[in-house]
């Protein structure tokens, strides 16, 4: 880890629910805003770790938020995009990290004093609605991918975790869809190799190279994890727990 010092305009306005402030609300928030470089693989924080009373946010790179079971078993709960928040209950909870933080490449980032955001929201109050709504949405997602672990076929929680990174996981933080074209059609912007999907829906890597045989037609994969969705209408049938029967 490289500690950078104070953040810079530049910097905040990465994150996507300061986007809308005024400079001088931004200015407001540097001697309070501190960032630091993390290498790849370096670790951020482990689960469990006392946090500081501060919100955390990615100005670029990418995270793996990673839980571990009792039995030693680890699954990839999610990806963290630049511009987004992570590390909730800092500012929010008791201050225990509810995960392992790790880079998947090289990151930068950004965090800010509790009182000086509290500050901030308190003369912009829509701040603090956004932040809400990013938080709710992950804790959706969680309780989809553990309902899904539990109820759902493996090929539908493939497909649902593809749907994810497709709709959310944007080039940067102006753009929220995540693909690109690709000859036609639908390239996610994002990664996922075999052995990453495995972890994050539950099944063995074998399982999830059968799965997408199962697929073939409608989604396709690339060495190194490059997904491209070939027919969009019929990924979203197989999204149906009815249509897997």
């Amino acid at each position: 880890m490289i500690v950078k010092g104070c953040s810079s305009i530049a910097d905040l306005q990465k994150i996507l629910v300061f986007q809308d402030l005024a400079t001088t609300q931004l200015e407001s928030l540097i001697p309070f805003s501190y960032v630091r470089e993390y290498q790849q693989h370096e670790i951020v924080m482990h689960e469990g770790d006392l946090l500081p009373q501060q919100l955390f946010a990615l100005v670029s790179g990418r995270l793996e938020i990673k839980k571990t079971a009792v039995n030693g078993k680890e699954t990839l709960v999610r990806l963290i995009p630049g511009g987004e928040l992570f590390a909730a209950p800092a500012i929010f909870g008791n201050g225990i990290a509810p995960a392992t933080i790790v880079c998947q490449i090289e990151s930068c980032i950004l965090t800010i004093e509790r009182s000086a955001l509290l500050e901030v929201i308190s003369r912009s109050p829509e701040i603090s609605l956004r932040i809400l709504e990013v938080f709710n949405k992950r804790l959706q997602q969680l309780h989809n991918t553990v309902h899904g672990l539990i109820s759902e076929q493996a090929t539908v929680r493939l497909v649902r975790l593809i749907q994810y990174y497709g709709d959310t996981y944007g080039y940067t933080s102006q753009i929220h869809d995540g693909t690109h074209p690709v000859a036609g059609k639908d390239c996610l912007n994002v990664k996922l190799p075999y052995y990453q999907i495995a972890r994050s829906i539950g099944i063995t890597y074998e399982e999830c190279v059968r799965l997408f045989k199962k697929l073939k037609g409608i989604i396709t994969y690339k060495r190194g994890g490059t997904i491209i969705i070939l027919d969009r209408s019929q990924l979203e049938a197989f999204s149906d727990p009815q249509n897997t029967k």
